[in-house]
């Protein structure tokens, strides 16, 4: 049974999405049978960071308010995050374009390393406060799950997995995503969001249930809280 999941390193929903469904599917009785894929969705292709702005300053600019209240957002989202054992760090995080992380990720996928890589950049941005805009610190992130290096090296300078990027963002729109997370459950169910583990443990044994059957259009079963072009719905 397969899950696809389209989401950004940079979206908090995201992360905490991941989280909820892994909680999920840890409890899920036939979790050996369930493949996942991550696939890129970027929130803003074309952000470039503005040195010596905070994330703090470049959400308020984003969404048009003070950075006080730029920050209040994050630390709202500190909060949720937390719920689910995870420990924002908004103060150290580095604003940054994720078009290069993404095609570590799909390196990542061609090793086999998909999930760890994915899992390891969200750690990174989010509690480390490490610079997702440097190819030094992708090498290095991605070698820690397992990568070599000098082929992670290789591949973002050469842009081997730029398409690919692309093709996921394609699909995306092809499907209607307006925001992430998004899962996809056998090309049959839709969840919009960082929905609560329960929803997504009911998901999982519906489509179980059904998954050798026809696949009929896809079917929206949830709609949460999810960040899109225009930022979080915080």
């Amino acid at each position: 049974m397969k899950v696809e999941i389209w989401s950004d390193v940079v979206c908090p929903f995201c992360y905490v999405g991941k989280r909820k469904f892994e909680n999920a599917l840890k409890g899920f009785a036939h979790r050996d049978e369930v493949e996942v894929v991550w696939h890129s969705f970027e929130l803003d292709p074309n952000f470039e960071p503005t040195p010596g702005l905070t994330i703090h300053e470049h959400l308020a600019k984003k969404k048009g308010v003070s950075p006080a209240e730029g920050r209040r957002m994050n630390d709202y989202m500190t909060g949720v995050a937390k719920e689910v054992g995870l420990a924002y760090d908004f103060d150290r995080a580095i604003p940054a374009n994720t078009f290069l992380a993404h095609q570590l990720i799909h390196l990542g996928a061609h090793h086999g390393r998909q999930d760890a890589t994915k899992e390891r950049l969200f750690a990174a941005y989010y509690t480390e406060g490490q610079n997702l805009n440097d190819l030094e610190t992708l090498v290095k992130l991605g070698a820690e799950v397992g990568l070599d290096a000098t082929e992670i090296r290789e591949a973002l300078t050469a842009g081997t997995y730029a398409e690919a990027v692309r093709l996921d963002e394609y699909h995306a729109q092809q499907i209607n995503v307006r925001g992430v997370p998004f899962f996809v459950f056998e090309d049959k169910y839709a969840v919009s969001g960082a929905q609560p583990s329960e929803l997504f443990a009911e998901v999982l044994e519906k489509v179980y249930e059904e998954f050798k059957s026809a696949k009929p259009a896809l079917v929206s079963l949830g709609d949460g809280d999810a960040c899109g072009p225009d930022g979080c719905a915080v």
